[in-house]
């Protein structure tokens, strides 16, 4: 159940309105917790949820023709990032593993999505020039795509540890006590 409505938030902040500075999704932290989280058949929610997303976003928000063709790559990293998830968490689960998918998942965003808009050739010229522009104009979402996926992963990770400790913590105070 957490999966899933960590999926509905990572859904509700790319709909909901924000500044361009901001930039703050929940995709990638959900999709790491996702995966970690869940088995591979249940993958296939995910996947539609934020694929109807980026046609509704592209559509009826950004007001373009929606061109499947554009988004083969998000798609493909979104599976990727489960699978991250799911091979990088679901057996065992500690802070090193997490922080390792935090810093993963966004980078591996970065360097794939940005190569992909280089060599569409659509804006920036196919030359070491054009590659180098086209991956420093995008470091500012790289940076906070970071952020939002430490901050969405670190409390979907981290708050279940932190409750299990605490009510060892008061049981023991209890038992003590007694």
């Amino acid at each position: 159940m957490p999966a899933y409505l960590l999926l509905l938030v990572a859904v509700l902040s790319r709909l909901m309105p924000h500044n361009d500075w901001l930039n703050f999704t929940a995709v990638g932290g959900a999709l790491l917790y996702f995966g970690a989280r869940r088995s591979w058949r249940e993958m296939l929610a995910p996947l539609a949820a934020l694929m109807v997303t980026d046609y509704c976003l592209t559509v009826f928000v950004y007001h373009y023709s929606f061109r499947w063709e554009g988004y083969v790559t998000t798609w493909a990293w979104y599976v990727a990032a489960m699978a991250l998830g799911h091979i990088l968490l679901h057996a065992r689960t500690t802070f090193v593993r997490v922080a390792a998918g935090v810093v993963l998942g966004p980078t591996s965003f970065f360097v794939v999505s940005n190569y992909a808009v280089w060599a569409s050739g659509g804006m920036y010229p196919r030359t070491m020039a054009g590659i180098e522009t086209c991956y420093a104009v995008a470091i500012p979402f790289y940076r906070n795509d970071l952020l939002s996926t430490a901050i969405i992963a670190g409390a979907a990770f981290g708050i279940p540890v932190l409750l299990r400790r605490f009510n060892r913590a008061e049981a023991h105070t209890a038992y003590a006590g007694k």
